[in-house]
Parts: C-alpha cells; sequence; structure tokens
C-alpha cells in the first residue's frame, strides 16, 4: 500500500517509487522524457503524484517488464481502449510463452544438476536395464566420489542431461558391440600392435567420447587403469581372459599411430572420469 503525503494531495517521488518498485531516478527519467509527470505540487514546491498519474506509472513498469522500448510505450498508454487491449493481450501471450521457455530451461538445469551430482539422470529401474544385472547404483556414486571434481565428470553430466531414452538404449548397444568385438580379437589371438586392434581402439575411444573430448593420450591413461585398477581389469577379463592388458596395448598402439608417444602420455585434470556407457563395473552386462 502507498503511503500518502501529509496533506492527502499525492504521493511524493520517493513513496511513488516504491509504490510501483522502480526507483526515484527511473521517476525522475519518465517524467524528464514526458512519459508521467506528477500532476501536483507541493506548498513547498515538491512533485507530487495523484492517483492517476501512480495508475499511468504502473502501466508503464507493466510494459518495461515485458521490454517494450520506453519510447514505444507513450503510444500505448494513449491508444484506444480496444487497440489498448489488443496489445495487452499480446503482450500476455508473449509472457506465457518466455514462461514455457523458462520452465524448459529450469527442466534442463535440474537434469543437469542431477546429473552432476548423481553421474546419470536415470532412475535404478532404468539404469538396471540398460546396464544389466550386474550393474549397481554404487557404480556412479563411487566413480562420483573419485572422479566429480574433474572437467571431465562436468563434460560427461552436461551431455547425459541432455540425452533422452532413446539415446541411452543406443549408446548402450554401441558400447555393447564395441566390447563384443574388442573381447572376439583379443580370443582369436589378434596382434594388439596391428592395424585392425587399431582400429578397435579408435572405435573404444570414440566411445568414450560419447561421455567427454578424450585425447589419444588421455585413452593411454585409461588404457593404464584398465589394467591397474581391479575392477577395470575384472570386467575387461571377463568378456576374454587378458583382454585388459590387450586393449592397452592396442591403445597404446593407435597413440603411437596418432603421433602420441604413451610413454609420455598424461591426464590434464585432476584424474580419469567415469564412463558411462561402460566400463560398467565388475560385472560385465549379460548378453541379451
Amino acid at each position: 500500500m502507498t503511503e500518502a503525503c501529509p496533506d492527502d494531495d499525492g504521493w511524493t517521488v520517493g513513496t511513488a517509487a516504491d509504490a510501483v518498485g522502480v526507483t526515484v531516478r527511473t521517476l525522475h527519467h519518465w517524467d524528464a522524457v514526458g512519459l508521467v509527470r506528477p500532476s501536483r505540487r507541493s506548498a513547498a514546491g515538491y512533485r507530487l503524484y495523484t492517483p492517476g498519474d501512480v495508475a499511468r506509472l504502473r502501466r508503464v513498469q507493466v510494459y518495461r517488464d515485458v521490454d517494450v522500448p520506453l519510447e514505444q510505450i507513450p503510444a500505448l498508454l494513449d491508444a484506444p481502449a480496444e487497440e489498448a487491449t489488443r496489445t495487452l493481450l499480446g503482450l500476455r501471450d508473449r509472457v506465457r510463452e518466455r514462461a514455457d521457455r523458462l520452465r524448459t530451461v529450469a527442466d534442463a538445469l535440474d537434469r543437469l544438476a542431477e546429473a552432476r551430482d548423481g553421474g546419470l539422470p536415470l532412475s535404478e529401474a532404468e539404469q538396471a536395464t540398460l546396464f544389466g544385472a550386474g550393474w549397481t547404483p554404487e557404480h556412479v556414486a563411487g566413480a562420483r566420489r573419485r572422479w566429480g571434481d574433474s572437467e571431465q565428470w562436468a563434460e560427461h553430466a552436461e551431455r547425459a542431461a541432455g540425452r533422452t531414452r532413446e539415446d541411452w538404449d543406443r549408446l548402450a548397444r554401441e558400447a555393447d558391440a564395441v566390447q563384443a568385438d574388442l573381447a572376439a580379437a583379443c580370443r582369436a589371438g589378434l596382434d594388439p600392435a596391428g592395424d585392425e586392434a587399431r582400429a578397435l581402439a579408435e572405435r573404444h575411444r570414440a566411445m568414450l567420447q560419447a561421455s567427454f573430448a578424450c585425447t589419444h593420450a588421455m585413452h593411454v591413461c585409461l588404457g593404464r587403469m584398465f589394467v591397474d585398477d581391479a575392477a577395470f581389469a575384472a570386467h575387461y577379463d571377463a568378456l576374454a581372459p587378458g583382454l585388459a592388458r590387450w586393449l592397452r596395448d592396442a591403445v597404446e598402439s593407435n597413440a603411437r599411430a596418432h603421433g602420441v608417444d604413451p610413454e609420455r602420455a598424461t591426464w590434464p585434470a585432476s584424474g580419469p572420469p567415469a564412463v558411462s556407457p561402460p566400463p560398467r563395473g565388475p560385472s560385465p552386462r549379460p548378453t541379451r
């Protein structure tokens, strides 16, 4: 509620500004450009706004809230009733469209926050369906604890937040196909330094790139982890005996072919990120 002046002739500039929710400087500007001028003066010469002036101020602020340029507002204020109504309804539609866009943005932010904090914006049931009976939410929680502060985790979360269920299904199928071909090559005794093995290693790197930008040097670091980390080694070796070491050797051979010395390969940030989809953890997903 506005505060009346002692003589009840109107509101001072400060009181009117508070009533409308703008600054005194804004009212001075609107006065200077002839948009809304106070109709009265106090005995001491101070400008006073009448109830009609304040109502006009509020209408101006409505137009400003929907980004109508200041120079267009006088014509809107003085337009005939029918024209003013059409204008107001059009502005209302713009506000509703903006509100819809903001709700979409808010939903996207929710998904991003969920993915950044939890790793996967999927329910536990959806994770089990996608990643198999050997998968548990602890796999993601453990990865979050280890690498949640890395740039790669943030990138992984941003990409994960925008995926549909169809996207997850496609990525899981692609990962299954890559790992099946890797396992078959290892079981067949394929030379990990050969062209075919390097092509498979490059497919494996492309699979990882669905989650974060993985350079050949970073791929080398991950290849070492596949051997040195017991859970990763168990995962790959369950697909084919010795696959963890075979994959590491193929990754290093592929890196050399792309001008990277595996002995000098380093990770650019705090540590390798979680990978989603696989490696899924110590238990591979059963064939469906």
